[in-house]
């Protein structure tokens, strides 16, 4: 059997050590995508076999270890992304990040006239989006701090993992409107939860149009919230 043959029928799964489970991840994939390479990140499945043990002073210290497994490992498109260029310095920013948080991700980039967006998928993208989204809105904040340093030209950076800026959207413009029909029939102040920064913008531009009510952003962060007010 050629080496070429015993690669196209080797098991489509791989079990890998580390550390940490995100070290143990990460080195499963590097091996998935050496034997397909071009491997759509986003398709890979991992099984936590043992979530390691430190031991005591260093006694007894037991690897991480997880099993890797693909159904169908469609390549996917190289990155054709110029190095250097906004977009090549975004995917390796985010993929750089989603690696510290032991989340393996498959990394889209979409540019027009107006944003650079990033798209996310993969298995544990909990690990990315975090609590409320702070963890990609610091995300967020951060590549548009870092991409753009250099450049003349400026957009707004977006980072996305598998539609959840809609989702969330959506969930903000129903929940900014429960509060406005509050505010508005009993005639007081309504406050919203505590919000990133990216959230709050939201519920105000969403608010904005309306003459029955009006938003302030109130507290310090990370505990700042809008409250929604009725106007007349």
């Amino acid at each position: 059997m050629t080496e070429q043959e015993a690669e196209t029928t080797a098991p489509l799964s791989v079990e890998a050590e580390g550390e940490t489970v995100g070290e143990a991840k990460w080195s499963a994939l590097r091996e998935l995508e050496r034997r397909f390479p071009g491997l759509d990140k986003g398709s890979v499945r991992f099984a936590v076999v043992s979530e390691g043990e430190r031991g005591l002073l260093g006694v007894g210290y037991a690897p991480a270890k997880v099993i890797a497994s693909v159904s169908n490992p469609v390549a996917t498109e190289v990155a054709e992304e110029e190095p250097g260029s906004p977009a090549a310095l975004l995917r390796e920013l985010v993929e750089r990040i989603a690696r510290g948080l032991g989340a393996p991700v498959a990394v889209s980039i979409r540019e027009d006239d107006e944003s650079l967006v990033a798209t996310l998928t993969g298995p544990d993208l909990g690990l990315v989006i975090g609590k409320h989204g702070q963890t990609i809105d610091a995300i967020q904040y951060l590549a548009n701090a870092i991409v753009w340093r250099s450049q003349e030209e400026r957009k707004s950076v977006v980072v996305d993992a598998a539609g959840y800026r809609d989702r969330r959207r959506s969930s903000l413009e129903q929940l900014a409107d429960r509060a406005a029909g509050e505010a508005r029939a009993a005639r007081k102040d309504v406050s919203l939860e505590p919000m990133s920064a990216v959230e709050r913008k939201i519920v105000h531009v969403y608010l904005q149009e309306r003459e029955d009510v009006e938003t302030t952003s109130e507290g310090t962060e990370p505990n700042r919230y809008v409250v929604v007010k009725p106007v007349g």
